[in-house]
């Protein structure tokens, strides 16, 4: 490839070259080739000896080359006058020798016939490369001066304007709706125009633009800080708390099994503690904290942490409905109402139409007779109940508490080892052994005068009951003086233990958990009666003499407390 075209077809490409057009180009066969060397020749005369000498050795080289014939190499204007030292034999036209001076940095002297005249010297010929227009002439690649760096107008180390269409709004729609067609004439007008026109606009852009990032950087970091501190607060800062005794009234419910940062949010929640942090440090510090038990209690609103633990401690403070030991469901029935201040007979209704939704085992079910299905299984506990619940969830708790209680016990195998017919008899006896015995210590001599009486060979009482205590059930009363047996004979009811044999259809009370145990295990003996003198002294006797005998001591002892 030459200086002046990629062939030797095309004339010399730039238009201002002294040699561009037909002038000493298409006449390269006839010569013009000996003109452009003949012109190069003297500005290097002193290294004509050394080309000659690499023409020799080329010459040398190549001058076995293989000789090509192939027609595309006919033509002339493959005659390249730049490649002399390869040498292509095509018909009509003599080789040419490849000089590989271009690959050394050396320039071979040409082998034409006769020098030819110096155009740059004095007065010889026109200087075609003398003139400041005139296109400098071709050099070896080794000896072509480097390019000298690109000139710019600007300053390298200035900051670009920002281009981005955030910045400069370059990206928003113009409100046409469609984009101008690149490369229309009236698209780049219209570019000028909104350039030159919307100047200040983006300036203004720009500075909204990085108010808009300021505002976002300065919130963020406000949100750092605040979240910082309110990490800071949650780990070394003091809980939030109020202060003082508080005010008003107010009751919250304590479920079972609660710890301490559950009551701090039922606590927060209605308002009694500030913050549940508060509290569950302030009941770490109280050396009796881990006793709050579950219940209702009456607190006040806007509490200390403190003192709130303080007065859940007191036992005055709950709100709990207490059922005691012994008590029958009439009595539950209608506390019930008082504290829920429902009409008077509400519950007991609830309770005799929902009594099988209630949560009652199966073994409950069923029995003839029963005059409350659920007597028995209001166990004696204290239960959170508060304004606002409904009867009959406040029962479906004491069901649940009785399934629980029960459920620890075998009931089933104890009753059967008895001589039962199952649990619901087992705590019928136990609700005997509950109202009978008036103490404690009692109940396990009680419970076997329960089951010596209903032995088949009981000849004392011929498997009667006669307890006094079901009479008063029948009438719901709790009296001692019922009347004379005589009297009592004449009641005609189910429950009547002076009339009939065995057992109650059901229980008669809701027993407590020592009664229960006394009649599961009761003490043996071959007691048929007993009675209680005092609260030291309860006498048990086998016959019915003995028996009447420890009744008049009983009288007297009466007389003497002024009953």
């Amino acid at each position: 490839m030459t200086e002046y075209g990629r062939s030797p077809g095309s004339e010399p490409w730039h238009p201002e070259d002294p040699l561009f057009g037909d002038q000493g180009w298409r006449g390269q066969q006839a010569g013009g080739q000996q003109q452009y060397y003949q012109q190069s020749a003297p500005q290097q005369p002193q290294q004509s000896a050394q080309y000659g000498t690499s023409q020799e050795v080329y010459g040398q080289s190549y001058g076995g080359q293989q000789q090509y014939t192939d027609p595309q190499y006919t033509d002339p204007q493959y005659a390249d006058p730049q490649y002399g030292g390869q040498t292509y034999d095509t018909s009509g036209f003599p080789g040419q020798q490849y000089d590989g001076g271009w690959e050394t940095g050396q320039q071979a002297a040409m082998p034409y016939a006769a020098p030819a005249p110096d155009p740059y010297a004095d007065g010889q010929g026109p200087d075609l490369y003398g003139t400041p227009e005139a296109y400098p002439p071709p050099q070896p690649p080794a000896r072509r001066p480097a390019e000298p760096e690109p000139q710019t107008d600007w300053d390298a180390q200035a900051q670009e304007e920002e281009k981005h269409p955030f910045f400069t709004g370059d990206g928003a729609d113009d409100g046409d709706g469609r984009d101008d067609e690149p490369g229309s004439r009236s698209s780049r007008g219209g570019g000028r125009d909104r350039r030159g026109k919307g100047k200040g606009k983006k300036k203004s852009k720009n500075g909204i633009a990085c108010l808009v990032v300021a505002a976002v950087l300065v919130g963020g970091v406000g949100g750092v800080a605040y979240f910082g501190y309110q990490f800071w607060q949650g780990q070394f800062g003091a809980a939030p708390d109020f202060v003082g005794e508080g005010s008003g009234s107010v009751e919250v419910e304590i479920p079972k099994g609660a710890g301490g940062y559950d009551i701090g949010n039922i606590l927060k929640k209605a308002g009694v503690v500030k913050s549940v942090d508060a509290f569950v440090s302030a009941q770490a510090q109280n050396p009796k904290g881990s006793s709050i038990q579950d219940g209702v209690y009456t607190l006040k609103k806007g509490m200390s942490a403190a003192r709130a633990v303080d007065l859940m401690l007191n036992p005055a403070s709950r709100a709990n409905f207490i059922i005691p030991e012994g008590k029958r469901n009439g009595w539950v029935y209608a506390e019930i109402d008082k504290r829920l201040a429902l009409k008077k007979g509400t519950t007991e209704g609830v309770a005799k139409a929902q009594a099988n939704e209630l949560g009652l085992p199966d073994w409950a079910k069923g029995h003839k007779d029963v005059k409350d299905p659920l007597e028995g299984f209001l166990f004696p506990s204290s239960y959170p109940v508060a304004k606002g619940n409904k009867p009959e969830d406040v029962l479906r708790k004491m069901v649940a508490r009785a399934n629980d209680e029960y459920g620890k016990l075998d009931l089933e195998a104890k009753s059967k080892e008895l001589g039962l017919k199952g649990p619901w008899e087992l705590i019928t006896v136990a609700s005997l052994v509950q109202v009978e015995g008036k103490y404690k210590h009692d109940f396990d001599k009680v419970a076997r005068v329960v089951y010596n009486r209903l032995k088949p060979n009981n000849v004392e009482t011929v498997g009667r009951m006669e307890f006094d205590s079901t009479v008063n059930y029948i009438k719901n009363e709790s009296t001692l003086d019922v009347g004379s047996v005589a009297d009592l004979r004449r009641i005609k009811d189910p429950y009547n233990t002076y009339d009939i044999k065995g057992l109650t259809p059901g229980p008669i009370s809701n027993p407590g958990l020592e009664a229960v145990k006394s009649a599961m295990n009761p003490t043996p003996g071959p007691w048929y009666y007993f009675v209680s003198i005092n609260e030291n002294k309860t006498v048990f006797s086998v016959t019915n003499e003995e028996h009447n005998q420890n009744v008049a001591e009983y009288e007297k002892e009466r007389k003497k407390s002024g009953q």
